[in-house]
């Protein structure tokens, strides 16, 4: 059956089955996500969910009898493992409806009651088993403003942080969409968001997206009159964003959203601006290759707890402008340096677990009963963390220590209700402690005595009988019963009432043990009902608690995160950088943090000097020299002085930063039509029209992407602007030696190069950082380096001696000449002139001077020939 005819089917719905009716009537709400029906201990899926999700799950596809005249299509999980299965799909970007069986099947007349208790979405999951422990799991919402720009929100539902931000432009939301990389993006129908479609879009009626609307809904949330004490009057594109967000968690979760209780707006100068291609090439979560091996957060992140791990992630990726909080986290860095601390404080963490996320389901009701012991051990820690913290007296570490109260009376309750080690579910009991709750225990008692009971029963029916073999046992199926062989059938007294007939054996039941089978199950069944009733009791007792919880955690969190910094400072010798309001960036012994880590040789060291005066940098040498990752290096340390951590460098003074830009390589964008030099010109286009005199700019090969003199030019123009107009802080990599007169013509402007040394026939690279330009590039030794064929480098060597010689190419009709000097009346005698002119005997090696005269004879030949 396709599709349409579904359609049609379930349009007329009396041509189906009841229990069909059912189905398409609660998959008509949810047509756009798989619907997981929960039949018996399968979650059954029909038609075209079940086609899409064999396919996606490797699900065997089977039919399920006839409806409307049609085989129905069918596949199931079964429900014990059935988190796995979300987790694949979610992982897939799929959104599910988890449809549960809410009627009493014993009383139902045809099918029993169903209905959609929970909504599983990519963005809006809390469960431990669909998540990833180390990243923050955002769903955000975007709408397009009413005077340009945008309104953008972000919610994570599983710790209930919600934040607002306005970029003003397409690069400046692509940016926050690379910060954010959120699990699922919600827009309103009908709108198509800049950089296109992307996995987790969904969209959503617009209405949802109004100001008014989300104003109201967001005000009630909260219990304020208005958002004034957010921070947000002036943000309305992106308050009907967060309304759009509240509505469609509420939406999925079929619950009270609690932990939800604040807006954090996120302004524009709160922060280090990086847009999308920065981050993508700094490589701070994600390498180029889109792993998580050799980037920023690998190296950082030596944290002892989930939590620890996504704030060191949302601090790598928003890093601060805000000198008196990055002094603050330098201070008790330093702190837990001098004292050692940071060890003991490391063991004591790794013993907390997520209750960041575990506070989270407690407010949606959906935490589990290991979740609470978890959050149990968590407040055992408390006592502990303090005796540590109290004799540091860091402004920062005291603000958390004071954060993290240890909650008494929290911490008792959870002794007191939770037996040591719970199971993994409520439904299978044996979760509540004796002594908590005297009916329970009283239910527990007589469940608990059947054993003993029968076994005196079955000792006393023995004797009565006269039948050594006879036995008393249950099972689920049949209940508790009296088993005699056939052979000693005969000897059943008259109150056995026949229950079962066996192969080899009869089995019975009399009316003392029917009283005690009622007796018992009854017992077992209301203990299990008020074990489940007293476990609801306990979230709830806890509800009052979470906000003060929650501070807790995101104060554990940023401990973590300062102990981890501690750590890796002291490990790689990184030191506190220091911050001025004067304008300068002046780093000595600077180092890659990454690639440190990765060489088996050590690191080599450079410094940089850039203030008012000397503004950029202009950097030549060869490839493979270290020009890339020295530029990388030094935004590198600028953003770990703005995250407030120690920096790879034995001293950084770094003044106002407000932006970091890159434009270090680039590929074919073939989804947006745009070539390599395309993209190239877009990404310097953004540079050249944003940086301001605060910015740090990183421009590696400008203008490789088209012919010489075209690329030359560009190159040229944009370093011509970058000096004299944007005056941002700018390291300019290139290859074009022309450049490296600039420093004539614009102020501020310097030469600095990579250096290496030949010998024989190689080439080595020094990876150090050198003032003035350049001699060569080195190109063809690289080449070698690489495998290229001995024969193709000879003629590359050959034919590079002809063209570094000539000053000009001539045609039939037209000469191309020099970009910066007149052209010659003969190029090639002013050519070999030039060369003769530019040659320093006394620096020549003898390899050198061999082939600076066949160079010579190669020009005096083409002379003869013109």
């Amino acid at each position: 059956m396709n599709k349409a005819r579904e359609k049609t089917a379930s349009k007329s719905g009396g041509e189906h089955t009841p229990m069909m009716q059912q189905y398409l009537r609660i998959k008509a709400e949810q047509p756009e996500r798989l619907l997981f029906y929960r039949m018996g201990d399968f979650y059954e899926l029909f038609y075209e969910d079940a086609r899409k999700a064999a396919k996606l799950l490797n699900l065997t596809l089977t039919a399920r009898g006839q409806s409307a005249g049609e085989p129905i299509p069918m596949a199931g999980v079964p429900v014990h493992s059935a988190e796995q299965y979300l987790a694949r799909l979610v992982r897939l970007g799929e959104s599910v409806a988890i449809c549960e069986q809410i009627g009493d099947p014993a009383t139902s007349k045809g099918p029993v009651e169903r209905e959609v208790v929970r909504i599983v979405t990519p963005g809006t999951v809390t469960d431990d088993a669909l998540l990833d422990a180390h990243q923050d799991n955002l769903v955000a919402a975007v709408v397009p403003g009413a005077a340009g720009g945008y309104g953008v929100a972000a919610l994570d539902l599983g710790s209930g942080r919600f934040s607002v931000c306005v970029p003003q432009d397409d690069e400046a939301l692509l940016g926050e969409l690379e910060r954010l990389h959120p699990a699922e993006l919600l827009v309103p129908e009908g709108f198509a968001p800049p950089g296109g479609d992307r996995p987790g879009l969904t969209r959503y009626p617009p209405w949802h997206f109004e100001s008014a609307t989300a104003f109201e809904l967001l005000t009630r949330q909260f219990g304020t009159r208005d958002l004034s004490g957010f921070g947000c009057d002036d943000l309305g594109d992106a308050i009907g964003a967060a309304g759009a967000l509240l509505q469609y968690a509420g939406e999925t979760q079929r619950s009270a959203l609690p932990h939800i209780t604040g807006l954090v707006a996120e302004r524009h100068d709160d922060a280090i601006i990086l847009d999308a291609i920065t981050r993508q090439n700094l490589e701070l979560e994600r390498n180029l290759g889109g792993g998580e091996t050799h980037t920023l957060v690998s190296v950082l992140d030596r944290t002892a707890t989930p939590m620890g791990s996504r704030c060191l992630r949302r601090w790598v990726n928003r890093p601060l402008r805000d000198a008196a909080v990055l002094q603050a986290r330098y201070q008790a860095i330093g702190t837990l340096i001098e004292s050692g601390a940071y060890e003991s404080l490391h063991e004591v963490l790794r013993g907390v677990g997520d209750i960041e996320r575990i506070l989270a389901r407690v407010a949606l009701k959906s935490a589990r009963p290991r979740d609470l012991a978890t959050l149990r051990r968590a407040l055992d820690t408390m006592p502990t963390l303090h005796g540590i913290l109290a004799p540091l007296d860091a402004p920062l570490l005291v603000q958390l220590v004071t954060a993290l109260d240890t909650h008494p009376q929290v911490r008792d309750l959870l002794r007191d209700a939770l037996v040591e080690e719970p199971p993994v579910l409520i439904r299978d009991g044996g979760v509540m402690a004796a002594g908590y709750d005297a009916k329970l225990d009283e239910l527990r008692a007589l469940s608990e005595n059947a054993d003993r009971f029968l076994v005196d029963l079955e000792v006393r029916e023995r004797e009565r009988c006269g039948i050594p073999t006879l036995k008393v046992a249950y099972n689920r199926v049949h209940g508790y019963y009296i088993e005699i062989s056939k052979a000693q059938a005969a000897k059943a007294p008259a109150d056995y009432s026949r229950r079962q007939t066996l192969k080899g054996a009869e089995r019975y039941i009399t009316p003392e043990l029917k009283a005690f089978e009622d007796k018992v199950l009854s017992a077992r069944e209301r203990a299990l009902a008020r074990e489940k009733a007293l476990y609801d009791d306990l979230l709830d007792l806890l509800a009052p608690s979470l906000d003060s919880l929650r501070d807790a955690a995101a104060a554990l969190a940023a401990l973590d995160v300062l102990c981890a910094l501690a750590e890796r400072a002291r490990s790689l010798d990184y030191t506190p950088p220091e911050l001025t309001d004067t304008p300068v960036l002046r780093i000595e012994g600077g180092r890659h943090p990454v690639v440190e880590q990765v060489l088996k040789e050590p690191f080599v060291p450079n410094d940089l000097d850039l203030g008012d005066a000397r503004r950029m940098l202009i950097i030549t040498g060869p490839n493979m020299g270290g020009k890339s990752t020295y530029m990388r290096q030094t935004a590198l340390i600028v953003l770990l002085a703005h995250i407030g951590s120690y920096v790879p460098a034995r001293r950084a003074l770094i003044g106002p930063i407000d932006r970091i830009f890159t434009r270090i390589g680039a590929a074919d964008d073939l989804a947006s039509g745009r070539s390599t030099f395309m993209v190239e010109m877009t990404e310097a286009a953004n540079i050249l029209n944003n940086a301001t005199p605060d910015s740090l700019v990183l421009m590696d090969e400008i203008g490789r992407g088209t012919s010489t003199f075209d690329g030359l030019s560009l190159a040229w123009a944009c370093a011509q602007h970058l000096a004299e107009h944007n005056r941002a802080f700018t390291l300019f990599a290139t290859h074009y030696f022309e450049l490296t007169t600039l420093p004539e013509e614009c102020p501020g402007v310097d030469n600095a190069h990579t250096e290496a040394v030949e010998h024989g026939d190689q080439v080595i690279f020094l990876h150090r950082l050198n003032p003035g330009p350049a001699s060569q590039s080195y190109g063809l030794q690289v080449a070698r380096l690489a495998g290229v064929p001995p024969a193709v480098i000879q003629r590359a060597r050959q034919r590079l001696a002809r063209l570094e010689d000539q000053a000009a190419a001539v045609t039939e009709n037209t000469q191309q000449y020099s970009l910066f000097s007149a052209p010659a009346p003969d190029p090639m005698a002013d050519a070999l002139v030039r060369s003769l002119r530019e040659t320093d005997p006394d620096t020549l090696t003898p390899r050198q001077a061999l082939d600076l005269m066949y160079r010579l004879r190669d020009m005096i030949d083409d002379i003869h020939e013109a």
